[in-house]
């Protein structure tokens, strides 16, 4: 045998898997509330003893441990750019891909009330960027010496224009900046160049960030570095798309990540246009994209979501699931939704244990998926110009996409998991959005996606077996 620990110290609980690599099988798997604001070992210790008494495991045969965390609200970045259909999203994209959650993010000059406002972000890292190599050079200038001026303490990342950046880092070095700077995310308006950007961003994390959020004595257990939860699911993805040299891959894929804090969609596939006379505009698509959507996590902003479906909608999608809700002689006729969307935003911990919390849970599940997987694909739209009628394709077409999946804490503890993949599919009702079209869907019943992608850094072949042998293929009509 040949044991590993993959640990996640997320927002709410610490999931620890352990795997044995030699015989490529999961042997167990524990949780425990996450206790960040305390000591973070309390609740790992409390995760490793659920999982020693369930599973038999004899710590001492461990040989090694990896983590990721989004604990403390995760790796939190704001991005500064130039247009925002440009710069401004190859920064957004850097960011994403390197795990992080994009809580701001500014286009052209700042001025002093942005500058307020991504004080009181309280980012982990800023991401300063603009113009392309040999481009506008005013704005990045401009937005560093106002960074400069500012109360602001974080890392600041400048990935801009190259003919300026050394005199953008001096600016912000003179007032007592920390600052790091690599090439610029898009050094041409053909190209977007964010890896070594994201490569810095890991580096800055695990230097800087893991002291910050308290997760010293986590990673002093683990004996190495704590990535991002994010970046460990995007790194599965990719391995489970793409193979090893050993072992294929699954080919293209759409992960879906239902969380209580945000949504998050990763997607491994080749940008491709719908048709081949179909005009694609924007920024060339990266075949790995990840987007994160902090409006739609079911616990903390299910007010949100729940405002976006509408009461009356949200009543229908759960009597559709839960007709018991219509019972004149049951306990449930009491059910108030406005007051349940208020109690789970204000105890975002709070798991459901009746048919009717769970079933409440998939209507907030299934909107949050379809509406984050919406964002994420590109759309295509007619439009008229000298040579006649054109399709203009904008963003990633997945309608090909050939493996939906879903991860989450619902797509393993909750009701119809089916349903939710269900809605992340493409809708005739919305021709325009490249959503999935018919691909197969597969289920991450063991939660272990996170574990998959921080193995795959160490032993990738064996860890795309695991997956491929633990994900459980569905069908959305069960």
């Amino acid at each position: 045998m040949s044991i590993y620990l993959l640990v996640d110290f997320g927002s709410t609980y610490t999931k620890i898997l352990a795997v044995d690599v030699s015989n490529e099988v999961i042997l167990g798997r524990a949780q425990a509330p996450t206790t960040i604001d305390t000591d973070v070992t309390i609740g790992l210790n409390r995760a490793l003893s659920e999982l020693v008494d369930t599973c038999g495991l004899d710590l001492r045969q461990v040989e090694g441990k990896y983590a990721s965390s989004s604990a403390a609200g995760g790796l939190k970045m704001a991005a500064i750019g130039l247009v925002p259909e440009l710069t401004l999203e190859a920064a957004r994209r850097a960011c994403l891909g390197a795990g992080a959650k994009v809580v701001c993010s500014y286009g052209f000059e700042i001025d002093s009330d942005i500058v307020r406002e991504i004080e009181a972000a309280r980012c982990d890292i800023i991401l300063l960027c603009g113009g392309t190599d040999g481009g506008d050079k005013r704005v990045i200038t401009h937005n560093a010496r106002m960074l400069a001026h500012s109360e602001i303490a974080c890392p600041i990342l400048v990935a801009g224009n190259r003919v300026v950046s050394d005199a953008v880092r001096d600016t912000l070095e003179r007032h007592g900046k920390k600052v790091y700077r690599t090439s610029n995310v898009l050094p041409s308006l053909d190209m977007v160049e964010v890896e070594p950007a994201q490569a810095l961003i890991r580096e800055i994390f695990i230097a800087h960030i893991t002291h910050a959020k308290g997760l010293d004595k986590a990673a002093d257990f683990i004996g190495g570095p704590i990535i991002p939860t994010p970046k460990a699911t995007l790194q599965a993805a990719t391995l489970l798309a793409q193979g090893t040299v050993e072992e294929p891959g699954i080919g293209s894929l759409l992960v879906v990540e239902v969380g209580g804090a945000t949504t998050n969609i990763h997607s491994v596939a080749d940008q491709s246009p719908v048709t081949p006379q179909t005009v694609i505009r924007g920024l060339p698509e990266s075949p790995v994209k990840r987007t994160v959507e902090g409006d739609l996590g079911i616990r903390y902003n299910a007010p949100t979501i729940y405002d976006f479906i509408g009461r009356d909608a949200f009543l229908a999608r759960l009597r559709d699931l839960y007709p018991a809700l219509d019972d004149p002689s049951g306990d449930d006729q009491r059910f108030d939704p406005d007051e349940h969307i208020e109690y789970l935003s204000k105890n975002v911990g709070h798991v459901p244990t009746t048919e009717l919390g769970l079933n409440a849970d998939i209507v907030l599940a299934e909107s949050a998926a379809s509406i984050a997987v919406e964002r994420h694909a590109g759309t295509v739209r007619q439009e008229f110009s000298v040579v006649g009628e054109i399709l203009v394709q904008h963003g990633k077409n997945l309608l090909e996409v050939e493996n939906l999946i879903g991860t989450g804490g619902i797509f393993r503890y909750g009701l119809r998991p089916e349903r939710i993949l269900s809605s992340a599919l493409f809708n005739p009702e919305k021709p325009w959005s490249l959503k999935p079209r018919n691909p197969k869907t597969l289920i991450d019943r063991m939660y272990m996606l996170y574990g998959i992608g921080l193995l795959a850094e160490h032993f990738p072949a064996p860890a795309l077996r695991i997956a491929k042998k633990y994900l459980t293929e569905t069908d959305l009509g069960s």
